[in-house]
């Protein structure tokens, strides 16, 4: 008795996110470390003696690990379109990989903060009927995250026309 499928399998295509993801969140890593470097030297160095101020370059130290998690986080985040869900992969440490069925799909929005304008990017947000199976795409380019909103609010409408 044979199980399993036979014959080509429905493939999904993964698509990573673009580079001003990670451009914007090593811009936060490093202007949140420069000031915590230089405020721990002059505080320690004021109250503890220069010798002591050379524990600030510990926060130096946790951005360069910083550095590199961000990148490898980055490199983690894809995602895909089938022809009957969307497939979310992300994690480096712990995979998470979220299918998220068209039909299901309750509201999609794009949303773009400040910053995330400023580097040309918006976030993809989908809502489902359960909650903790709502699923987030950050750090996509804005014209792709609207083609992305409208082709899954059309197959959303498509597949829960028949329930």
């Amino acid at each position: 008795m044979e199980t399993g499928t036979s014959g080509e399998t429905d493939r999904a295509e993964w698509v990573g996110l673009p580079g001003g993801l990670l451009r914007l969140r090593r811009l936060l890593l490093v202007v949140w470390a420069v000031p915590l470097t230089a405020g721990t030297a002059l505080l320690l160095g004021l109250t503890a003696g220069p010798a002591w101020a050379a524990l600030a370059a510990l926060w130096l130290v946790a951005a360069v690990w910083g550095w590199v998690v961000l990148g490898r986080n980055w490199r983690s985040w894809r995602y895909a379109e089938r022809a009957d869900d969307l497939l979310i992969s992300r994690g480096v440490l712990w995979r998470a990989q979220t299918v998220v069925p068209y039909g299901r799909m309750q509201l999609v929005e794009v949303t773009s903060g400040p910053l995330e304008r400023r580097f040309g990017l918006a976030s993809l947000q989908l809502h489902t009927a359960a909650a903790a199976t709502d699923a987030k795409i950050p750090g996509l380019a804005p014209d792709e995250a609207q083609r992305l909103r409208d082709r899954l609010t059309e197959l959303g409408e498509a597949r829960s026309a028949g329930l």
